[in-house]
């Protein structure tokens, strides 16, 4: 999707935060035979994308516009009051617009790692993107891996 939207920003340039949601969503039901579905309740509240198979998240994500650090740990609290004590693997989909990558970059790291349930950072190697291991909310020793992953949308 990150190619997508750098190759083709005219399609996305007036786009909110609902609309590229459902660009994710096609392609993950093109993926996963329509097992993804958006704005779906599990535990607190509802995230924005969620796939089951069969009666199992096998992954929750939230999609936010980078509003600067405060907010996005609003987001990492936001997701973790969504997963269940089973849930082990999240997302967080960071569409930037306005602020220099590099500067959201470094914002999400600082972030992530003086967040509460921050246990330790992944070995990752990706250019617009992070992997974490956190802690659930309800138990210190329950691991959930959360990928973040930056988007730059045009203006």
């Amino acid at each position: 999707m990150a190619l997508v939207m750098e190759r083709s920003p005219d399609a996305f340039r007036s786009m909110d935060e609902e609309a590229l949601r459902q660009h994710f969503l096609v392609q993950l039901n093109g993926q996963f035979e329509g097992k993804a579905s958006g704005e779906t309740f599990n535990m607190s509240g509802k995230t924005d994308i969620l796939l089951r198979e069969g009666d199992r998240n096998v992954f929750i994500s939230e999609c936010k516009f980078w509003k600067g650090p405060k907010a996005y740990g609003d987001a990492i609290d936001q997701l973790l009051s969504y997963a269940t004590w089973r849930d082990s693997k999240a997302a967080i989909l960071v569409f930037n617009r306005g602020t220099e990558t590099s500067t959201v970059l470094k914002g999400i790291d600082a972030a992530t790692q003086a967040h509460k349930n921050f246990k330790r950072a992944v070995d990752w190697a990706h250019e617009s993107g992070f992997r974490y291991i956190l802690h659930s909310n309800e138990d210190v020793n329950r691991e959930m891996t959360v990928t973040v992953l930056v988007f730059h949308v045009p203006k």
